[in-house]
């Protein structure tokens, strides 16, 4: 007869990742042993190797399953509602950390965080965004705000809004970001279109337009780099 007080085998498999990632540091992990330790915390009486396999064969990586729709998530048997809060929190830790090395410097000064911080926010997204960065007289950030969330594939920005909330913040510069579902952050003609007239609806209230990024799950493109702006 078997022993019934005998542990199951995947905990002994738990505290060899663990320690691997402990001693070898996440670099020595595959994107699904990653997110296994994520589950460990949401899931603690189950296996969840397969569960987290078949995640990241769904969404394409580790990166595509924290930042999942809640709705699609569901759709995986096995993820509950403890599972979605633990990819989420992952997220939402990712995003804060990245946010707060921008708090209180210029962030002209500190461009590539720019663009991490943007990338972990809104790349992975299913939906455009479109994100405003208001920034003082020394590029200090003084306010990070979603200006609208739209569809897969188009998202509203309105330059009088951008321009009224500047004055109302007293913002000296704007930084302007949207991403691309698709995965391909170039710029469509249409974005370049609306960055002009979001620059010059700004120009007549004395707000410069620093830039307008792209993010995407396969980069990032500044419109000011290519010479758009």
């Amino acid at each position: 007869m078997p022993d019934e007080a005998a542990e199951p085998d995947y905990l002994g498999h738990r505290a060899r990742l663990k320690q691997r990632f402990l001693t070898s540091g996440p670099t020595a992990l595959a994107d699904y042993e990653l997110l296994e330790l994520l589950l460990f915390l949401a899931i603690p009486r189950r296996d969840v190797r397969s569960l987290a396999k078949t995640l990241i064969k769904r969404f394409g990586g580790f990166a595509a399953v924290v930042d999942a729709p809640t709705e699609r998530l569901k759709e995986i048997e096995g993820v509950g509602d403890g599972g979605i809060v633990a990819l989420r929190t992952a997220r939402a830790a990712a995003v804060h950390m990245l946010r707060s090395e921008l708090t209180g410097r210029p962030v002209l000064g500190s461009w590539q965080k720019v663009i991490d911080y943007l990338t972990a926010d809104m790349a992975w997204q299913a939906e455009e965004h479109v994100r405003v960065l208001y920034l003082n007289q020394k590029n200090v950030m003084i306010a990070d705000e979603l200006q609208h969330r739209g569809t897969v594939n188009q998202a509203a920005v309105y330059p009088r809004e951008v321009a009224k909330r500047a004055l109302e913040l007293r913002a000296s510069a704007v930084i302007l970001a949207h991403n691309h579902p698709g995965g391909d952050p170039t710029p469509s003609a249409t974005d370049i279109d609306l960055t002009r007239t979001v620059r010059d609806a700004l120009k007549a209230v004395g707000v410069t337009l620093h830039d307008h990024v792209v993010v995407a799950r396969e980069g990032a493109v500044s419109l000011r780099t290519l010479g758009k702006i």
